[in-house]
């Protein structure tokens, strides 16, 4: 082997050494299956974003049994995402969650409902079954008949409500009049399922007024204390965003990005491009840019929280759950 030779494997390998030795561990764990609502991370990763920045991230896909705030209280995710009602509830049960980036703006949530039924207005849901999601999602619901002025416990003049599993059998089957539905997933499976759009009336709790932060980014609070984790996460964030700006301007190669990493076969083109494509809605256009935390967003969400008539999520305003700090890092 030439001199010169032997010089350049020398850089080569070097190089290499260099680069694995740097590149910093991260694992995200998901707040849901492998889908285009995480399509982001997905994109960040494969398009080398996160190795530009240092990093070896590892994306855990959840699931039904698998609760975020658990995962990273027992030391197996550094960053989870998750929806601020549950974060808040177990930040008051001693998991110090802190949320340092909310990446959808809006809500995504709706009541989804058929027209056949009589509904026409919410004043129709009286005297009606409501299929409704629970484990945390079901207080921003709470929240709305309690504004509204409807019981939740039947009868003519109140509601029944059905604890609804992540399907929508219940409106398919007739044994609910709505039925909970995420505009980007359980909304078109509705349609998919028969039931046309003009069949349905929806109701988006954006646009009622009691809508809670959904997916944003939550670590451990104590981590927030060591510059090197705050670093390490602004260069994940950073990345991550730019994984997020890549999708939205990109939504079917997001799309096919995420059915790549999709280990399970479970999804399919049609139905991940055109969540995509209604993900990109909820990301918002705040001057600060994706990503940020809007201190107003954060307060609406602690108020609807702690409205509902029924016990509420959170007993108490919460003090640090949410920090600028990894942003400012970025």
């Amino acid at each position: 082997m030439s001199t010169l030779k032997k010089i350049v494997m020398v850089i080569l390998v070097s190089g290499l050494s260099f680069s694995s030795h740097a590149a910093e561990k991260v694992t995200i764990q998901l707040k849901w299956v492998t889908q285009a609502q995480f399509a982001g991370y997905y994109v960040a990763q494969d398009k080398g974003y996160y190795q530009a920045a240092g990093l070896d991230v590892t994306i855990k896909p959840g699931g039904p049994d698998i609760a975020p705030p658990q995962v990273i209280a027992g030391g197996g995710a550094d960053v989870i995402i998750d929806w601020m009602p549950s974060a808040l509830a177990s930040r008051e049960k001693g998991v110090a969650l802190v949320n340092i980036a909310q990446i959808f703006k809006k809500s995504g949530m709706m009541l989804t409902c058929r027209k056949d039924s009589g509904i026409k207005s919410p004043s129709d849901f009286r005297g009606k079954t409501l299929g409704v999601w629970f484990y945390g999602n079901e207080y921003p619901f709470l929240s709305w008949m309690s504004k509204l002025g409807i019981p939740t416990t039947g009868g003519s003049n109140g509601v029944k409500v059905l604890r609804q599993g992540f399907n929508v059998d219940p409106i398919l089957q007739k044994q609910a009049e709505c039925v909970s539905t995420m505009t980007y997933n359980e909304y078109w499976q509705v349609v998919d399922a028969g039931l046309s759009p003009s069949e349905l009336i929806v109701y988006k709790y954006e646009e009622q007024g009691v809508a809670t932060l959904e997916d944003g980014l939550y670590v451990l609070e104590d981590n927030l204390k060591n510059a090197a984790f705050v670093s390490k996460m602004g260069r994940f964030l950073r990345a991550s965003i730019k994984g997020w700006k890549y999708a939205g301007d990109h939504p079917d190669e997001a799309a096919d990005i995420v059915l790549e990493n999709d280990d399970t076969g479970a999804q399919t083109e049609k139905h991940q491009r055109r969540m995509m494509r209604e993900i990109s809605k909820l990301l918002g256009n705040q001057p600060q840019g994706v990503g940020y935390l809007v201190p107003g967003d954060y307060e609406r969400t602690v108020e609807v929280l702690m409205s509902s008539d029924s016990d509420p999520v959170i007993t108490r305003k919460p003090s640090g759950a949410w920090s600028h700090a990894i942003w400012d890092a970025m």
